[in-house]
């Protein structure tokens, strides 16, 4: 399944996908697509309508990210050897985990703000892997089985913020620098997360192509990693890390995003995303 949320920020409709990739409008079904829906047993029941029954969503109506209730969005860093040696940073040996805010999330398409002070505003492709059930301590070899979904990133960073003290933490949540969806992609309908292609374009420019076989810690290693240090609850999100080719790493000098430019990214069978970088006080 792919579900997804429509509608005006706030105001925000649950939506399946059909099988000619229209969207249906869930609402008579459930009021959300919420922590409930995406566990196991809500997800046993969303299986069973079938999408041509659904009312036809008319137009092309803003989408919101695709399920509500993450009370975390960890991130990876470094989770690519070539992106590692463009920061000119070591290979990790074990995965590097930090947190960006929940308030940071917003839609696939929805403007990028630029923060105030920001000079030096950058982008990240990345797989991101949705939890559906409740996950302490577990072992790799389970781990796929805590996870409801997957859905395309944009770890959207602010360079000089995130590298003013070892915590990236403040370069990394700022709003919007988190679009996620359009679709929560059910992980019945992505048989190997670790086979997907993923890129991004800045400007109609390709500067990320990759394939998420190059991770140097696959999802299942990265879940049971985190679950280790906290409870993972369904609705968190962890963001598996970017390939090379972020505009920090662009040689000879750095390329930054700057108000006017556009952002096109997504992963095979996951979508895409499409956003315009606007100022803080234009928006």
């Amino acid at each position: 399944m792919k579900l997804c949320r429509f509608g005006d920020v706030g105001s925000e409709r649950p939506g399946m996908l059909d099988m000619h990739g229209s969207i249906r409008d869930l609402s008579s079904v459930i009021d959300d697509v919420g922590l409930d829906e995406i566990s196991p047993g809500g997800l046993a029941k969303l299986r069973e309508i079938d999408p041509q029954t659904l009312p036809l969503v008319q137009g092309s109506p803003r989408m919101g990210a695709p399920w509500k209730g993450a009370s975390k969005f960890i991130a990876i860093g470094l989770n690519y050897v070539e992106h590692a040696k463009e920061s000119g940073l070591p290979i990790p040996d074990e995965p590097v985990v930090f947190l960006k805010a929940t308030t940071c999330i917003s839609g696939p398409c929805d403007d990028v703000i630029q923060p105030r002070g920001s000079t030096q505003l950058d982008w990240e492709v990345e797989l991101g892997v949705v939890i559906g059930t409740k996950a302490q301590y577990v072992d790799e070899q389970d781990a796929l089985d805590y996870v409801a979904g997957y859905c395309v990133v944009n770890d959207v960073s602010e360079r000089a913020f995130q590298m003013q003290s070892p915590q990236w933490d403040k370069g990394k949540g700022c709003d919007t620098f988190g679009p996620v969806g359009p679709w929560l992609v059910t992980a019945d309908e992505v048989p190997d997360s670790q086979r997907l292609d993923l890129w991004l374009e800045v400007n109609g420019k390709r500067m990320q192509d990759a394939n998420t076989r190059s991770m140097i810690f696959p999802v299942s290693k990265l879940v049971s990693y985190v679950s280790r240090y906290m409870t993972l609850l369904p609705g968190d999100v962890i963001t598996t890390g970017t390939p090379t080719g972020v505009g920090l790493g662009v040689k000879p000098s750095p390329v930054y995003l700057k108000p006017g430019d556009t952002m096109r990214l997504g992963i095979s069978g996951l979508g895409e995303q499409q956003q315009r970088v606007v100022s803080l006080e234009s928006n």
